[in-house]
This record gives structure tokens, C-alpha cells and sequence, in this order.
């Protein structure tokens, strides 16, 4: 399930809303019943610590209504953090076999990225309503910003990173 998804459903969820609203005259409040779902399911997290949906539905990459921890993240994946909390660790990505490439949603959550002293990086990172720090001191707010490493070159093997953060925060620290 990834930021894809819970946006869809949500866009679609609203659009019928207005259909009904506009074509059959019908006051229904959809706004007020999705937030009441929303923390229907976030009480029930807190009180049984699990969700409705049993968490083998989920990928291995997605973090949602839960913190974890990647160790290794693998190259090509995307990583996704909905409601919960995510760190991950690329110090010990090997950049003998080329380059390693990642993306890391983070929706109504928080993120933290460790990335190696040592290595070539790139992050570009895309903020909306939300906080994306990185380690040259840039922030986006609302946009882009793009951090590269000193030593990163486009034409030498590096870690690329894509960030794209929603309502959230994503705190990017060299170690």
C-alpha cells in the first residue's frame, strides 16, 4: 500500500461524495466521516497495538501504523511510511556493483535517513505542507531541494536517493 493508494482512494472516495451531493441532492459529510474512520482505526491501533488489516498485507517495504527499522535497504525499492515512523540506514550500501538507487515516501509520518560521510549522495527531495531537512542545512517547506555530497559526480557510482514527503518529516544525517 503505498502513498499512491491512500491518495487514490481518497480522491475517489471524495469525487463519488460530490456526485452524490450535486446529482441526487444529497447532504453527506465526507470530510467529517473520513476523519472519524481515520481515528477509528488509530484507537483501535492504540488500544490492541494493530490495525484492522493484518500486517502480512503490507510489502516488506511499507511502514504503516508502526516504526521500523531498515538496516539494509536494497536498491530499486520503494519505501513507503503512512501514519508511522521510519529510519533508514544506507551507510552500508555497496557502490562496487554501481549505483544504488531508493525512494522514500513519507505521508503523515516521520523519516529519518542516515547516509555515509565517505560515499557519493544525492537526495532530491520533494516537500508538500511538510519538513525535509538535509545535511548541507536546506529545507523544503513546499518544493524541491537537492543535496549532493562532495564528493558525488554524475559520472561515478553514488546513492541516489528520491524523497517525497506529504503532512510529514523527513531528517536526512550524515554519520
Amino acid at each position: 500500500m503505498g502513498a499512491g493508494l491512500f491518495w487514490g482512494a481518497f480522491l475517489l472516495l471524495l469525487g463519488i461524495a460530490l456526485i452524490i451531493k450535486v446529482v441526487f441532492n444529497v447532504d453527506f459529510p465526507v470530510f467529517k466521516v473520513l476523519v472519524g474512520i481515520f481515528l477509528i482505526l488509530l484507537g483501535i491501533k492504540v488500544l490492541f497495538g494493530r490495525v484492522l488489516i493484518p500486517s502480512h498485507h503490507f510489502e516488506p517495504e511499507d511502514t504503516i501504523f508502526n516504526e521500523r527499522v531498515y538496516d539494509n535497504p536494497e536498491t530499486g525499492k520503494e519505501y513507503t511510511v503512512l501514519f508511522a515512523k521510519g529510519v533508514y540506514d544506507f551507510t552500508n550500501v555497496d557502490l562496487d556493483k554501481g549505483s544504488f538507487h531508493a525512494k522514500v515516501s513519507t505521508v503523515f509520518g516521520g523519516t529519518q535517513i542516515i547516509i555515509p560521510r565517505d560515499k557519493p549522495v544525492r537526495i532530491k527531495a520533494d516537500a508538500v505542507f511538510a519538513g525535509a531537512e538535509l545535511p548541507d542545512g536546506n529545507t523544503a517547506v513546499f518544493g524541491t531541494t537537492i543535496y549532493e555530497s562532495d564528493s558525488w559526480s554524475p559520472d561515478t557510482a553514488a546513492i541516489d536517493i528520491k524523497v517525497d514527503v506529504v503532512f510529514g518529516g523527513v531528517q536526512v544525517i550524515r554519520r
